[in-house]
């Protein structure tokens, strides 16, 4: 069944109607951007929004219009969760569990992108630990508290194109360090997570997705100069004007959350569980050279058996089995 909704839906269009009074929805990054407009949009939807958050002073000051916007028992919460932390991750799923509150949803919103080369306090490379490894211990230590029906979406990437993740140097000790081929990796594990977790999960009612929420101006690009980012923008243009295509606009931040929301609480739960979405639709797999803006899904991020192997492997990293 095709979506009524498209990349110009917002939020609000998505979850027009939609009585969310009664839902428990942990939200990752909401100190900025996605995280907060997702949290809002929920939460005026009467949903009792969890927003975890690194620095939660910038947080509380950030989600000012969450708690303005909810309505009919709706709110907001927030608690500390610093993902390049096993530490921090590891705490936070601690108070959650210690809570005993099941949660109707999961967003892993959070994320950084194309950072100069690091490390976490773990010792693994900045964006694949902070993107995926902190996100996969801290929904695997809280699953039990995914009641039946609940879901989980993780925020992947259009980005997953540029890399498939790296089993054998995930940490970038042998292989020469590019910024996007790092963020490509984490997107592509985020989608493979919600493959291998949708997976596991589904005979006891509790769905995985994955999704591109678009290209929007946003924190999340405080590691590319203006000039880089321009001159993406040109070549996508001129990729655009050679097909005889209108050029790119970015979305709005309440755009860019959409699919979120879509994915989370009104897309069918067999209709996108183990799947990549955007745009407010399923997306097709697409393989070979397209324009980086062209929607689509690469095979090898929804391919089962590396998702299995991605898992085994990040058990092995973080040292816990799930």
């Amino acid at each position: 069944m095709a979506s009524p909704f498209d990349a110009t839906s917002t939020t609000d269009d998505v979850l027009a109607g939609v009585d969310l009074s009664g839902k428990r929805i942990l939200v990752t990054g909401v100190s900025a951007g996605l995280g907060v407009e997702t949290a809002r949009s929920l939460a005026a939807r009467g949903a009792r929004v969890v927003g975890a958050a690194r620095n939660l002073a910038k947080a509380e000051a950030a989600t000012a219009q969450v708690r303005a916007d909810a309505r009919h028992g709706g709110g907001l919460e927030l608690i500390e969760l610093d993902l390049a932390s096993l530490k921090s991750v590891r705490a936070c799923a601690d108070a959650l569990l210690a809570a005993g509150k099941p949660f109707d949803l999961v967003i892993s919103n959070a994320g950084v992108m194309a950072t100069p080369f690091g490390h976490t306090a773990d010792g693994f490379e900045t964006q694949f630990g902070t993107n995926h490894l902190g996100h996969f211990v801290l929904v695997n230590r809280i699953a039990a508290l995914l009641t039946p029906g609940a879901r989980l979406v993780n925020v992947a990437s259009s980005g997953h194109r540029f890399a498939d993740v790296d089993l054998d140097d995930p940490n970038f000790e042998r292989t020469a360090y590019e910024p996007f081929v790092g963020y490509g990796r984490s997107k592509t594990a985020n989608i493979l997570f919600a493959v291998e977790f949708d997976r596991r999960h589904k005979a006891r009612g509790v769905r995985a997705t994955a999704l591109h929420p678009g290209g929007i101006q946003t924190e999340l690009g405080r590691h590319i100069g203006a000039a880089t980012l321009e001159a993406m923008v040109a070549k996508i243009n001129a990729d655009l004007a050679a097909g005889g295509k209108p050029p790119f606009q970015f979305k709005s931040i309440p755009q860019g959350a959409a699919t979120s929301v879509w994915a989370g609480v009104v897309a069918k739960a067999d209709e996108v569980g183990g799947r990549y979405c955007e745009n407010c639709h399923v997306s097709e797999v697409t393989d070979g050279l397209i324009n980086p803006i062209a929607e689509g899904v690469r095979r090898y991020a929804l391919d089962a058996d590396r998702a299995r192997a991605l898992w085994a492997k990040s058990e092995e990293m973080v040292g816990e089995r799930f």
